[in-house]
C-alpha cells in the first residue's frame, strides 16, 4: 500500500442544537476541534416526526392530489 495516501483520524468534539456534547473519532477537522450541528435528529423533522408543512409550488402538489384523489389514500 502507498504510504500517507489516508486522512488523519482524529478526536473531535460534537455539540448538538440542544448543547449535548460528546466526543467522538473523525476525519473532519483537526485533533480537539468543536463540530456545531446546525440540525440534528433531536430537532429535524426527519428524526422527529415534526409537523412538516407540503409547499405547493407551481400546482405540483394539486396536480398529484387530483389525479390520484380516487385511490383510497
Amino acid at each position: 500500500m502507498k504510504n500517507d495516501i489516508h486522512p488523519d483520524y482524529h478526536t473531535i468534539k460534537i455539540v448538538m442544537t440542544d448543547g449535548t456534547e460528546y466526543t467522538t473519532r473523525s476525519t473532519w477537522g483537526s485533533e480537539g476541534d468543536t463540530m456545531h450541528l446546525e440540525i440534528d435528529p433531536n430537532s429535524h423533522p426527519a428524526w422527529t416526526g415534526g409537523n412538516q408543512q407540503l409547499m405547493d409550488r407551481g400546482g405540483r402538489l394539486s396536480k398529484f392530489k387530483k389525479r390520484f384523489e380516487g385511490l383510497g389514500f
